[in-house]
């Protein structure tokens, strides 16, 4: 069998296209009190935003189990070897999970576990740019120097109407420089080094915009190209409209935020996910 490639869920896949793909997702989990959900299996994005809203008290995430990992590479035991793309492990214990699950299976079916330093459709492009290389014929090593070339040329960029949702669940990192700035001004961050990073403030969300337009268009040529939102599918749609001069000949991906991102970006984000051509 050919080389498996997995990665987890915040890589905010569109479903449809990953199984399209064979690439296997492994749902981290969302938990509303006592309720817990598996992101993107027993909670939808509509469900999830919805609940978000109207709760007094944020949701908790946590990462997928040592023991969820051995379940899904124990099941692609068969394969040539195993290509794990996971969510930077400095906002997230996913990647160790999985690393350790790798250790413990030592000796049979090869294991590569990346941590790309990446989240949402960021990582999404370097796991489609790795299955795209299995497809072709690609071996582990071969498609796991995709995923590093790729990962290296990827970036995630992104308005939040607030940064409450971050600052709560603790993910903020650098971005806690924006803390405590002017009612209404909007904060566009990047991923830096595997963490949310501040890059500039806009008083208004049509400014915003307009710079991930202006971002986009800086960083092109473009391998690969996406645009990401949590509950403004309207907005993402014509933003995807605009960046379309930018946009390598397939076009651009259009998805949407998980339930685990979700709950540290909150209501109204939007980003662009975009890999440099080399």
């Amino acid at each position: 069998m050919p080389v498996q490639v997995i990665t987890d869920s915040t890589a905010d896949l569109p479903p449809d296209l990953a199984r399209s793909l064979g690439i296997a997702v492994v749902p981290l989990t969302v938990h509303f009190g006592t309720e817990t959900f598996l992101d993107g299996v027993t909670i939808t994005p509509d469900a999830f935003y919805t609940r978000l809203q109207q709760e007094r008290t944020l949701p908790k995430t946590t990462q997928p189990s040592i023991g969820t990992f051995l379940e899904f590479y124990r099941r692609c035991a068969n394969s040539d070897g195993i290509l794990s793309l996971h969510i930077s492990s400095k906002v997230s214990g996913t990647y160790n999970s999985a690393s350790q699950a790798a250790q413990q299976l030592a000796g049979g079916c090869p294991i590569v576990v990346v941590d790309t330093l990446q989240a949402s459709l960021a990582l999404g492009l370097v796991v489609l740019a790795a299955a795209r290389a299995v497809q072709a014929g690609a071996t582990l090593s071969e498609a796991e120097e995709v995923a590093r070339r790729t990962a290296r040329r990827c970036h995630l960029f992104g308005v939040l109407d607030t940064l409450d949702y971050l600052e709560t669940g603790g993910r903020i990192g650098r971005a806690a420089a924006f803390l405590g700035s002017v009612l209404q001004v909007k904060p566009i961050l990047t991923l830096r080094d595997g963490e949310a990073y501040p890059l500039e403030r806009v008083r208004t969300r049509r400014r915003a915009v307009e710079r991930l337009v202006e971002i986009t268009r800086q960083h092109a040529p473009l391998a690969q190209l996406a645009v990401a939102y949590s509950t403004t599918p309207e907005e993402a749609q014509h933003l995807a409209e605009r960046l379309q001069p930018f946009a390598p000949p397939q076009g651009v991906l259009l998805g949407r935020f998980g339930a685990v991102l979700g709950t540290y970006l909150g209501p109204g984000a939007l980003g662009v996910a975009l890999e440099r051509a080399e």
